[in-house]
């Protein structure tokens, strides 16, 4: 078999070895002109699973920003509401099946005060993606500009950049987060409430989990230095800053995001292990991790309350995971 190079490869698998086109030609320049991005999206339609995990990720995105119309339209109002007549004044649990399931109340209410599951659920989403999406920009701004001055300048630039990453990598990060967020206070830079919870979640969870994103990129930068391209822009005078912005920034583009769309589930399941431990969002705004929480002590005689943020949080990461997977293999030419 005739062994072909470069986009050669691509011509070999689509037309078979007897029927390239010849160069020059119309389907020739059409495949030969393809650049990465659309290399990759065209891997990425092919992936079935990915495609579908990608769509379920842009409902959870629109459901997260529609939440109050959602909400309203559902009937199911402002998750801070009570309604204490779907309560039974005797067992405090909701009145009817399946935790007070009604057509008002589409998922249920919350027990001892009636809040709508629904409702909250909806807003609950809201505080997750935006404090994990929040959170992982953080980790990247930050793990990206050290990752790529250690990787290209070497060195001791290089040595102490990758020892502040060994210290910030020795922390137990759950347990410094849990310190942290106690001692907070109530009022903090002319923040207060929840605006002050979410500013120092993300904080917490971008600011210590950066040097993930920082070998990875350092990483990458190491091997592209050594790159012809990267020599050539050298040898015409090139600067520093301009060999960094305009040459390996944009080969840097896939690994990070695919890093980022695999970030976001892990900074969920973060800030849903800190509210559920008591020291996120605090009630009566909602959170997924706050209401798994509070509905353990519920689970053998209301186990719908327990379903609802389980299976949100299990959806979205599951969804988050399985495309981020997609857009790796699709960036990668080994896989294919």
């Amino acid at each position: 078999m005739t062994t072909l190079p470069g986009d050669a490869s691509a011509l070999h698998d689509e037309f078979g070895e007897e029927n390239l086109p010849e160069p020059g030609t119309a389907a020739a320049k059409t495949i030969e002109g393809r650049s990465l991005t659309q290399i990759a999206w065209s891997r990425l339609k092919k992936d079935k699973v990915a495609m579908g995990a990608g769509i379920v990720v842009l409902i959870l995105v629109v459901i997260a920003v529609l939440a109050p119309l959602i909400a309203n339209l559902a009937g199911a109002g402002d998750p801070t509401v009570m309604y204490p007549d779907t309560i039974n004044s005797d067992t405090s649990m909701p009145n009817g099946a399946m935790g007070g399931v009604s057509g008002d109340h589409w998922l249920g209410v919350e027990p001892v005060n009636g809040r709508d599951v629904l409702s909250r659920g909806l807003y609950g989403s809201r505080i997750s993606l935006l404090i994990a999406t929040a959170a992982s920009l953080l980790s990247l701004v930050i793990g990206i500009a050290l990752g790529v001055i250690a990787g290209y300048f070497r060195g001791w630039v290089d040595a102490f950049i990758s020892r502040i990453m060994d210290v910030f990598l020795a922390f137990p990060l759950l347990l410094f987060a849990l310190a942290l967020a106690a001692i907070v206070p109530d009022t903090f830079f002319g923040m207060t409430g929840d605006t002050l919870r979410i500013a120092m979640l993300v904080f917490i969870i971008g600011f210590f989990s950066w040097p993930y994103a920082g070998r990875i990129v350092r990483g990458q930068t190491i091997a592209l230095r050594e790159r012809e391209f990267v020599d050539a822009a050298r040898v015409l005078g090139a600067k520093p800053r301009r060999i960094i912005v305009r040459e390996l920034m944009p080969n840097l583009v896939a690994p990070i995001l695919v890093y980022g769309t695999l970030l976001i589930p892990a900074n969920i399941l973060f800030e849903a292990a800190l509210s559920f431990l008591g020291v996120g969002i605090r009630p009566p705004t909602p959170s997924w991790g706050k209401m798994l929480n509070d509905s353990i002590q519920y689970y053998r005689v209301d186990p719908a309350y327990l379903i609802v943020p389980g299976a949100a949080i299990f959806i979205t990461v599951l969804a988050f995971n399985l495309f981020g997977d997609g857009l790796r293999d699709a960036f990668d030419p080994k896989a294919h």
